[in-house]
């Protein structure tokens, strides 16, 4: 069906650094919308066809998967910068190593996470104290999301792998196609349309399930039949196994960078605690306000993800002289880009709620004034998002943890229970722009005054760290 073009990666080390960034980072920002479009199609099949209730379920439950994609985003994205920076240095045995044991890793795991979650769910979601006219609705919906644990894990790190190399387009193509199954899938199931089975909310991660397990194994026969450079031959399957000292590497620099997302997810999980409290009229209008910051979020996810696989390619080849302009590139671009949706959606606010919620009640009210106070602080988060793609490339991944865990659990959050508590549900989100604004200021005094570019990133032969650059 798909016919890539390239499976053999690209060198990001050459070129006009703005023009390379932008097409590079343009089907990585592609596949978030993407992404992010399946899950609001999902929602509002989910809010049309079974309410209120069901729409509140599915955002305890999105805000708790996104809990758990930031467990592996770290060592996904320290397999990304180590295969980035062997693939900068011409080393491609080493790169393979990498993804041999990234492989044996994130099957295990993924396979814990799955039992646990499945089993644990309904503990899980009544200590996020979710309003109890939603929780039926939750449990169902996700332990269906933890039965495709396996497959999520698998497919966000084949695509990074891929992404690390240079490649961003295979990745987009069957993102495409995981995401036009979802949406074709997801009201067969709910409703039982023709020969489907009526499921109901579990429909819907039902769904998921088998667009996202599709996709994947025709992702994998695509490689294996095209040749891609990195693919793992017979002979070479003895590197799908657990060798410790590289696992140490991607543990020791994975954690922080995963901690950094988990951070960020817990800190809302907490928020969704606090917003809870004033029913599920106001966490539905919060859910859908959540969900469209995933949007917002997108141009500096691409692009922060396009700024490491460039850093990195660059150290692993010697050229550090231009780290310093893919910086400045990547958050002009973020300013650009995510000032740009966060206008359109401001000026669409009312319409865009529409899309999720009941004309009916105070919802919809709701959420357009929580757009307009809150939404346009992410530009400031974008460009931590960007900086920070910077200096854990180099190997600094403490220091961006340290600043999220500040302005997130020591700024926002208490100033969000502070103002809720105080003033009421509308002023909560006055806390997002505090926080931003420390966060930002942390990255940048970081950026230039710290000494982020001392640090190392780059593994030896065993395992061990070694200097690079």
């Amino acid at each position: 069906m798909f016919k890539p073009k390239n499976l053999h990666g690209n060198q990001l080390t050459e070129g006009p650094i703005a023009k390379t960034l932008f097409f590079f980072s343009l089907p990585m920002l592609l596949g978030n919308v993407l992404q992010s479009l399946n899950g609001s199609i999902n929602s509002i099949w989910v809010g049309k066809f079974l309410g209120e209730q069901a729409l509140a379920a599915t955002s305890n439950a999105n805000i708790l998967m996104f809990f758990l994609s930031g467990a592996i985003f770290g060592i996904s994205m320290a397999a990304v910068i180590l295969i980035a920076q062997n693939i900068g240095a011409k080393n491609i045995s080493e790169a393979k190593r990498v993804v041999g044991t990234s492989l044996a890793l994130f099957i295990g795991l993924s396979l814990i996470v799955a039992i646990i979650g499945f089993v644990f769910s309904p503990t899980i979601l009544k200590l996020m104290n979710t309003p109890g006219d939603t929780i039926d609705f939750a449990i169902s919906y996700t332990r269906m999301m933890f039965l495709g644990t396996p497959f999520m894990f698998a497919y966000t790190l084949v695509m990074a792998i891929m992404r690390g190399s240079g490649d961003s387009k295979t990745p987009f193509y069957f993102l495409l196609l995981s995401v036009g199954l979802d949406i074709i899938l997801n009201p067969l199931f709910i409703k039982g349309i023709g020969p489907f089975p009526e499921m109901g909310i579990s429909g819907s991660g039902f769904a998921s399930l088998i667009a996202q397990t599709f996709s994947f194994i025709l992702l994998v026969i695509t490689i294996y039949s095209k040749k891609y450079f990195l693919r793992l031959q017979k002979e070479e399957l003895n590197l799908v196994r657990f060798d410790w000292g590289l696992i140490k590497v991607l543990i020791i620099k994975g954690i922080p960078m995963g901690l950094q997302m988990i951070v960020v997810s817990s800190a809302n999980l907490a928020l969704f605690h606090l917003v809870n409290s004033f029913g599920s009229e106001s966490t539905a209008a919060f859910g859908v306000a959540f969900q469209l910051t995933s949007y917002i979020q997108m141009p500096a996810m691409a692009i922060g993800g396009a700024v490491t696989s460039m850093v990195a390619q660059c150290i692993g080849a010697g050229k550090l002289e231009r780290i310093g302009r893919i910086a400045l590139i990547g958050v002009l671009f973020n300013v650009i880009w995510t000032g740009g949706l966060v206008l359109l959606l401001n000026i669409f606010s009312k319409q865009a709620f529409s899309l999720f919620l009941p004309t009916t009640g105070h919802a919809i009210d709701l959420g357009v004034t929580i757009s307009y106070i809150m939404f346009w602080p992410y530009i400031l988060f974008g460009v931590t998002l960007v900086l920070s793609g910077v200096v854990r490339s180099r190997g600094a991944v403490m220091p961006p943890l340290l600043f999220t865990f500040c302005a997130m659990w020591l700024v926002r959050n208490p100033v969000a229970y502070y103002l809720g508590h105080q003033y009421g549900f509308l002023s909560i989100w006055w806390s997002f722009g505090i926080a931003f604004t420390v966060a930002v200021l942390c990255h940048i005094l970081y950026y230039f005054f710290g000494n982020w570019k001392k640090a190392t990133f780059q593994h030896g032969p065993k395992g061990r760290v070694k200097e690079v650059g």
